[in-house]
């Protein structure tokens, strides 16, 4: 009886769901103790975005879908991953969010990028549309590979985050091809098509100043996505702690992934268990209030995460990495390696220097290293497709 008065507020700080256990938890590279830090915990996961479905929002394409439930689900896991790397990149990876505290406007900038209108950067309409381009139409399930590349050409429209994003394909990170993309100082096609943003004025966090700029530009922020599959239809135990690591490293964004067409934002891991946001529930879209502010409460998941145990996860998933400096793609690349000397991790993905040489003749696929044909490859990395089990090249 005494529980039932309680208010879901004080609930929350229980925390009774969480095991009261030794092991640490991991969070997006950072770790925790559930007996001294629940309260930073709790504060951690509230602090990511949190993308569910949603119901009357203006419908996509003017004619089609006023809401995303039923199918929205990994494109919500989509913005969720990539919302955490705008968060690094404009406002780092120590900024929480405090229920009625007034944020600063760098905060609403990356909100708004997600908002449910047609002209925000990564807004469901805007994934749902260009979606259409990699064979997926509007409402259609996606995977973790169509939402990776879907996401990495709507990122060459936001100029104010500047990102580099590389989808690493066939199970394989190539440094040089990186560090070419990062690079390159080419400005970026659309930038003038857009009004500037009051916040253009300043580049990254500096007042404007020509050579800064150019010195800051030398290594645009990276988002690395690597689409795998982990086994044919469970996870291949070999992969677990690996896959842990990967949590552990102070880059992680995160995993894309779930059960069979049931997608979820793993944000961490305790023990055996991951540790994941889950975006089927379906709130109302929301509308700027009258001052213009946008009410962002319902951004934010303010009850103790969801778990799993990681042996259920769906083997097919996208692995995501942000590195801010070359520096941090530096230390990546150096945390990768060592990895790969871990008893009992099998490496998910390969880390070369350059393009094998077997990638840069068109293969099996007909397809060229930089094509950016999504569609044939999502074949074997999708668990909608049935048929991927069995490849006879």
């Amino acid at each position: 009886l005494f529980l039932a008065t309680l208010t879901y507020d004080t609930l929350r700080f229980e925390y009774e769901d969480f095991p009261e256990t030794k092991e640490p938890v991991w969070i997006l590279g950072r770790k925790y103790s559930v007996f001294t830090e629940k309260e930073e915990i709790l504060l951690d996961v509230t602090s990511r975005l949190w993308f569910t479905y949603r119901k009357n929002f203006p419908a996509i394409g003017g004619t089609g879908p006023t809401s995303d439930t039923g199918w929205g689900c990994m494109l919500r896991c989509g913005q969720m991953i990539f919302a955490q790397a705008l968060v690094c990149r404009h406002l780092g990876r120590d900024w929480r969010w405090i229920k009625g505290k007034r944020q600063m406007d760098n905060y609403f900038n990356v909100l708004n990028a997600f908002i449910d209108k047609k002209d925000s950067y990564y807004s469901i309409h805007q994934i749902a549309q260009m979606g259409v381009g990699e064979g997926k139409s509007i409402g259609q399930w996606y995977g973790p590979n169509t939402v990776a590349q879907v996401l990495k050409k709507l990122a060459t429209f936001d100029t104010w985050s500047s990102l580099a994003v590389h989808i690493a394909m066939d199970n394989t990170v190539v440094m040089e091809e990186i560090r070419r993309l990062c690079q390159s100082n080419v400005p970026c096609a659309g930038a003038a098509a857009r009004p500037a943003l009051d916040s253009d004025v300043l580049y990254n966090g500096c007042p404007e100043d020509v050579g800064l700029r150019e010195r800051l530009a030398l290594w645009k922020p990276l988002v690395l996505l690597i689409p795998l599959r982990l086994g044919l239809t469970e996870i291949n135990e070999a992969y677990i702690e690996t896959l842990k690591h990967c949590f552990m490293m102070p880059q992680s964004l995160g995993v894309i992934g779930g059960k069979p067409n049931s997608a979820h934002y793993f944000i961490g891991y305790v023990g055996e268990e991951l540790i994941y946001l889950d975006p089927h529930t379906t709130q109302p879209a929301v509308e700027p209030g009258d001052s213009g502010c946008l009410p962002d409460e319902s951004f934010h998941c303010q009850h103790p995460p969801c778990r799993m145990s990681i042996a259920e996860l769906d083997p097919s998933i996208a692995v995501g990495f942000f590195c801010n400096t070359e520096a941090d793609f530096n230390d990546w690349c150096q945390q990768i390696k060592k990895l790969s000397l871990v008893r009992g991790a099998l490496p998910m993905f390969e880390l070369v220097e350059r393009q094998p040489s077997h990638f840069s003749s068109p293969d099996v696929l007909n397809l060229t290293p930089d094509s950016s044909d999504a569609d044939r490859l999502e074949r074997f990395f999708d668990s909608e497709d049935e048929d991927f089990e069995i490849l006879s090249l």
